[in-house]
C-alpha cells in the first residue's frame, strides 16, 4: 500500500490526559497512560533533534544528497504557499533524522464481523479510526491485545503526519527517502490537513489531502518541465480506482453477510467471510497480472481483512468528489478551500451525498 499520513493526536500534550475516551475495551487507565506517554516522548523527541533547514543547506556537514532533497523540498513548500494557496508558514522549516523507517506506526482495528473501524477519541480531534505509536513494537502489543479479543488488525507503516498547525513539523528522513515526486506529493498532503479538519471523519479529512496532493502535484511537474511524469500518476489513479472498485464490491457483499450475524452461526459467518475475502484476493491477483509494477494492496492482499478494507476506503473513497469540486472552482485553489470549509459544516450524511454526487461527476482531464 503506498505510504500512509495521518492526523497524529499531539494535542494531548497541550490538553494532558483530561477529556479522552474510547470507544473500545482498551480503556483503562493504565493502557492509556502508557499510550499517552509514548505519543508525548515521541513527539517531544521529534521536536529536541530538530535542525534549521537554512543550516543544513550552507553549512558544510550535510551530505550533497541530502542537500539536494533539502532545496528541492524548500521550492515545493514555497510553490505550495503561493501556486495552492497552502498555509504553510513554519512547517517543513526543520529536518530531522529518524532511526526508523516511518515517523509512526499506524494501527487500524475492526470487529470481526463489522466493517466500522474501532475508533479513538481526544479533545478538540474528536474521534480517529486509527491510533499511532512511535515504535512498532507498542503498535504491536496493542495489535496482538485486540487481535486476541477477535477483532480484525492491521498495522501501517506511516511516512508522515500531521499535527494540525499545532507544531511546525519538520521534513524528516521519511520525506527524503522518497523519490522526488513522492516527497512533494506528501508534502502537499500534509500541508492541506492544516486547510480543514473534521473531527470524527477520517473519511473526509484523508480524501480532501489526497485530492489536493494530486493537483498539486500536476501543477508542480508542469511548472518544473515534468509534465510526462504525471502519466506514471495517472496510472496508479487507474490502478487505484480498479482496486477500490473490487474493494467496494466486497464490501458489500460482507455487509449484506454481517447484516446476519444474529441469525447466523459464528463459524458459517467466518467462512463465508474467508470465501468473499478469497474471491477479492483472486481478483486483484488477475488485475495485478495486467500491471507493470505494483499496485496498491501489493503485500497487503494476503492480509485482507476488515480493518485493511476499512483503510483502503477511508483513503480513497471521496477523492474523486473533492477533485470535481475544484473542477467546479474553475481551479481556484482557495476558491475550492473556501466550499470545503462549507461543505464541512454540513452534517455528516449531506457531506457524504454530495461528495458521491460530485465524484459521479468526475472526469480525469488527460
Amino acid at each position: 500500500m503506498r505510504q500512509l499520513s495521518q492526523i497524529y493526536p499531539v494535542l494531548l500534550l497541550i490538553f494532558g490526559l483530561t477529556g479522552c475516551q474510547s470507544t473500545h475495551p482498551e480503556s483503562s487507565l493504565f493502557d492509556s497512560l502508557q499510550y499517552y506517554q509514548q505519543a508525548a516522548s515521541g513527539q517531544l523527541s521529534l521536536l529536541w533533534h530538530r535542525e534549521p533547514i537554512d543550516n543544513l543547506l550552507n553549512g558544510p556537514d550535510a551530505p550533497e544528497p541530502l542537500q539536494r532533497k533539502l532545496a528541492l523540498a524548500m521550492k515545493a513548500r514555497a510553490f505550495a504557499e503561493k501556486q495552492l494557496a497552502l498555509p504553510v508558514e513554519g512547517t517543513f522549516s526543520d529536518f530531522v533524522t529518524l532511526d526508523q523507517p516511518y515517523v509512526v506506526y499506524n494501527l487500524m482495528v475492526a470487529p470481526e464481523f463489522s466493517l466500522e473501524p474501532l475508533a479513538w477519541c481526544y479533545p478538540v480531534v474528536g474521534c480517529q479510526s486509527y491510533r499511532g505509536y512511535f515504535h512498532l513494537e507498542d503498535a504491536r502489543a496493542a495489535r496482538d491485545r485486540y487481535a486476541r479479543e477477535g477483532n480484525d488488525t492491521f498495522i501501517g507503516g506511516v511516512t508522515a503526519y500531521s499535527s494540525l498547525g499545532w507544531f511546525d513539523d519538520p521534513l524528516h528522513t521519511g520525506f527524503t527517502a522518497l523519490p522526488d515526486d513522492r516527497m512533494v506529493a506528501l508534502m502537499f498532503h500534509e500541508l492541506a490537513h492544516k486547510v480543514v479538519y473534521i473531527a470524527d471523519d477520517t473519511r473526509f479529512n484523508e480524501s480532501f489531502a489526497t485530492a489536493v496532493e494530486l493537483e498539486g502535484l500536476k501543477r508542480w511537474l508542469d511548472a518544473t518541465g515534468q509534465p510526462d511524469k504525471y502519466q506514471a500518476t495517472l496510472a496508479q489513479l487507474s490502478q487505484r480506482r480498479a482496486t477500490l472498485a473490487l474493494i467496494e464490491q466486497a464490501a458489500g457483499r460482507l455487509e449484506t453477510l454481517y447484516a446476519q450475524r444474529e441469525s447466523l452461526d459464528e463459524n458459517i459467518l467466518r467462512e463465508r467471510k474467508a470465501d468473499i475475502l478469497a474471491s477479492l484476493a483472486s481478483d486483484y491477483a488477475r488485475l495485478e497480472d495486467r500491471w507493470t509494477e505494483p499496485g496498491p494492496l501489493a503485500g497487503v492482499i494476503t492480509q485482507m481483512n476488515n480493518a485493511v478494507l476499512g483503510l483502503f476506503r477511508q483513503y480513497n473513497s471521496d477523492v474523486p468528489g473533492f477533485r470535481q469540486m475544484l473542477v467546479e472552482a474553475g481551479g481556484d485553489f482557495a476558491r475550492f478551500y473556501a466550499q470545503v470549509k462549507v461543505l464541512a459544516g454540513a452534517p455528516a450524511d449531506m457531506r457524504r451525498r454530495q461528495l458521491e454526487r460530485l465524484g459521479e461527476s468526475f472526469h480525469e482531464d488527460l
